[in-house]
């Protein structure tokens, strides 16, 4: 579970993270990766479409997501705007395998934007 301080709740951050933010993908997860000048703790979206599966599929790999980026939090600066999108192939994948996606595609989201190392 997500600390609620830590959840993106409002739609203007998801279009910001995602017009904005930087691109990072992997066969199961592409992420879009943002940091802004407010002196807020980072926060996280999710999206997983219909196409991954039916609700019960849906919600699992939703969940196993957030457990993976709560382990991440520590390595996001403040002000980071995260979005998390799972792709089809993310219904039948480990969470050992989406943990390694969600890694592969944030560093590449990280060396596109010099503002969001960390």
């Amino acid at each position: 579970m997500l600390p609620a301080r830590h959840r993106m709740q409002r739609r203007s951050d998801f279009a910001t993270a995602v017009r904005r933010g930087r691109r990072g993908a992997s066969r199961r997860l592409v992420v879009h990766l943002t940091c802004t000048d407010e002196a807020q703790p980072a926060v996280v979206g999710f999206v997983v479409s219909r196409a991954v599966g039916g609700a019960v599929e849906r919600n699992q790999v939703k969940r196993r997501l957030r457990g993976l980026v709560r382990d991440e939090l520590p390595s996001l600066p403040d002000g980071a705007l995260l979005v998390v999108r799972a792709l089809p192939p993310a219904s039948g994948a480990s969470s050992a395998e989406l943990g390694s996606d969600l890694r592969s595609a944030l560093s590449g989201a990280r060396r596109d934007s010099a503002r969001c190392r960390r």
